[in-house]
Formats: C-alpha cells, sequence, structure tokens
C-alpha cells in the first residue's frame, strides 16, 4: 500500500508484480522494471493487503499491472475482491485494457470498474465496459494517454450515457493531445451529464475535477 501522486486516488495497491504483456510503449511502470532491474516474473502477493489504511479511502487496485490481463489466473483476481469485499468502507477502483473479462466475476459494490481507452480505435473497450456491468458497480473511462482525436462517437449510446465518470490525462512528460480533442470530449460529457476529472499532467488551460455521485 502506497501514498500515491495520481490525483484521483490516495493509495495504489499492487497485488500482482511483474512487467505488465500489454507492453504499452509509454507505460511509465514498464519504464521502471527497465531501470530498477525489478523482477519481471508475474506473481500474486497476498501480502500486499497487510496494511489497509483505517480511514476510508480510495485505493487503485493495480497501478503496476493489468490485473485483468488474458494472462491472469482466474483465482488470482478472485483472491483480490474476497479481499476488498471485506472493506466496505474503502473504495476500490480497477482500470484495465480488457473490460471484457470483469463479465467473470461478482464485484463488491464499492468497486469502481474502469477502462482505458487511449486513441479513437480502441473505443470499443466501452462497449465491452457496458456489456460487463451488471449495474451494480460504476463505471468509468480513462482517457490517458489521449493519443488521438475521438471520433464517432455517439454519445447517447448505452455504453456512453451509463458512465458514471470520465477522466482524461495527457502522455507524460509531453502531452501529444490537441486541446480541441479535450475540448469536444468536455461539451460531450457536458450533453450527457457526466462528471468529469481533468489530470494536471493534461495541461489543459481549464481545470475541472468533478467525482461521480
Amino acid at each position: 500500500m502506497n501514498k500515491t501522486k495520481i490525483e484521483y486516488v490516495d493509495f495504489t495497491i499492487n497485488p500482482i508484480k511483474g512487467l505488465c504483456k500489454n507492453n504499452c510503449w509509454y507505460c511509465y511502470a514498464k519504464k521502471m522494471y527497465k531501470r530498477f532491474k525489478w523482477d519481471e516474473k508475474i506473481k500474486f502477493d497476498p501480502l500486499a493487503f497487510l496494511h489497509i489504511p483505517k480511514n476510508p479511502s480510495r485505493i487503485f487496485v493495480g497501478s503496476m499491472h493489468d490485473i485483468f490481463g488474458k494472462w491472469i489466473p482466474h483465482y488470482w483476481i478472485q483472491g483480490i475482491l474476497d479481499v476488498v469485499k471485506n472493506y466496505e468502507e474503502h473504495t476500490f477502483i480497477f482500470l484495465t485494457k480488457n473490460p471484457s473479462r470483469y463479465k467473470e466475476f461478482v464485484f463488491p459494490q464499492n468497486c469502481w470498474l474502469g477502462t482505458s481507452v487511449e486513441n479513437n480505435k480502441n473505443m470499443g473497450r466501452l462497449y465491452d465496459l457496458y456489456l460487463a456491468n451488471d449495474g451494480r458497480n460504476k463505471t468509468f473511462v480513462s482517457y490517458e494517454p489521449l493519443l488521438s482525436k475521438m471520433e464517432d462517437i455517439e454519445y447517447y449510446a448505452p455504453e456512453i450515457t451509463k458512465l458514471d465518470w470520465v477522466i482524461i490525462g495527457g502522455l507524460t512528460p509531453k502531452p501529444v493531445h490537441q486541446n480541441e480533442w479535450v475540448k469536444e470530449i468536455i461539451e460531450d460529457c457536458r450533453l450527457c451529464k457526466i462528471p468529469i476529472f481533468l489530470k494536471d499532467n493534461l495541461k489543459y488551460p481549464e481545470i475541472i475535477k468533478e467525482w461521480p455521485e
């Protein structure tokens, strides 16, 4: 359990260790593994949950690995959920590029389910997220890092209108997006009454940091 600079959470926890197989070229975790020569073997670390904070907190589970990747055993993920259901006072936040796998599990209500969409060609993940959620949990999309304009989005389609939150972030350390891309997402979210959280690394001239109700 670690304090974090990720703006929308209080702590991060990484019960799954090792180098993520998504192999995203912009991944900060991959850079850390290479730089410090950390053990890249993927393994489950149940001891990661030893120091859960006492006060109600937002906890990002898996900030260094996509724990819903196809290579992660089902029982590892179930083991994580068996733990978090015992801490109803906390909010546990999950984020994956493989949201279709969410439907394999029953999540406690204190879990928020998110998917990363970094460019327009991956918008299908929003539909996978919609299909995987049974309505028990808040859902969100993280456009981070925002690498392209998001086009051809049906913002009144159920996979959009059922979202509870939208996060937008830039490529670190040097964003590549155009502010017009961000503006269009904000305008569409306003139409759908979806709260928005703009991360500081977006370097956008407007500050918006909203939360789901």
